[in-house]
């Protein structure tokens, strides 16, 4: 069963595998970063925004245009792994990569 009485969903990856395909095709690799992008650019305007910044601001500190924060802040663009570390600099936060 996939859903309950009151519509929770017990278990999401059935519904990504009838959306997107199972795991490991082409389809859901492709759909699984387009959400990476959307959820990476979902924090990067929640901290911006918390630290009381436009995206002209922040594009000035990083060295780029408002137009390029404001396409990775609405997912468009996947930023590469030195403007994120950047971006965390000009937002006075560090990046952190640890074992699972």
């Amino acid at each position: 069963m996939l859903f309950r009485s009151n519509h929770k969903i017990e278990n999401y990856d059935l519904v990504l595998d009838a959306k997107f395909g199972k795991k490991g095709t082409a389809s859901r690799a492709e759909a699984e970063e387009r959400a990476y992008a959307f959820f990476t650019g979902q924090m990067i305007e929640d901290v911006r925004k918390n630290a009381h910044l436009t995206q002209q601001e922040l594009a000035e500190r990083i060295g780029t245009n408002k137009s390029y924060i404001s396409r990775m802040e609405h997912g468009l663009i996947d930023p590469k792994v030195s403007t994120l570390y950047r971006i965390a600099s000009a937002l006075g936060m560090t990046i952190e990569l640890k074992p699972l």
